[in-house]
């Protein structure tokens, strides 16, 4: 179990919630997206700030991240730099 703080009442409080599973980003996350998903179907989602419309499951996968490593990182203040480790 994890404890989360939770912003609540237009951001003025917060509570803390406890949470089991840490789910919200990484490659689990991305699993349970696919499985949502998959499960949707031909449901017809909006799409361009409402003005168009189509189907979720014409809606096409993200790309993988492309990696990183061997290209120059920025350090401190723009004032440095190095190669990246990966």
């Amino acid at each position: 179990m994890v404890k989360v703080k939770v912003r609540t009442g237009r951001g003025t409080g917060t509570i803390e919630v406890d949470v089991k599973d840490l789910q919200f980003s990484g490659d689990e996350f991305k699993k349970i997206q696919a499985a949502r998903k998959k499960a949707a179907g031909d449901i017809m989602v909006s799409s361009g700030r409402g003005t168009s419309r189509r189907k979720l499951s014409e809606v096409p996968e993200p790309k993988s991240k492309p990696s990183s490593q061997g290209m120059t990182r920025i350090t401190g203040r723009g004032t440095g730099s190095r190669k990246s480790k990966g």
